[in-house]
């Protein structure tokens, strides 16, 4: 039986939301836990990203992954209006999640 694959790119924050983490993932719900628990060590780890704020679904990888290059390669204030766009209170969208 064949299973559909999906990829995410996503965007999390700290606690205030002044720094800003673009990641991607092919299962969302443990990489946002590995960066709440501190599991990885590096830049989340040290600027405490903690809050999911935003994401996108795919089903290429390859489209995720020129995606994540896309929004990395962009400048806080587009970050900021792409954020907008769907969360404008910036809530942490992880809480979603069902357990």
């Amino acid at each position: 039986m064949y299973k559909e694959k999906f990829y995410f790119v996503y965007i999390m924050t700290n606690w205030n939301d002044k720094v800003m983490y673009v990641g991607m993932t092919n299962n969302i719900v443990r990489r946002v836990y590995e960066h709440k628990n501190k599991l990885i060590d590096g830049f989340t780890k040290k600027y405490n990203i903690i809050k999911l704020v935003y994401y996108e679904t795919f089903q290429d990888v390859r489209l995720a992954i020129e995606r994540e290059k896309q929004i990395k390669k962009w400048r806080r204030e587009k970050k900021n209006n792409l954020v907008n766009t769907l969360n404008p209170e910036w809530r942490d969208l992880s809480e979603d999640f069902e357990d």
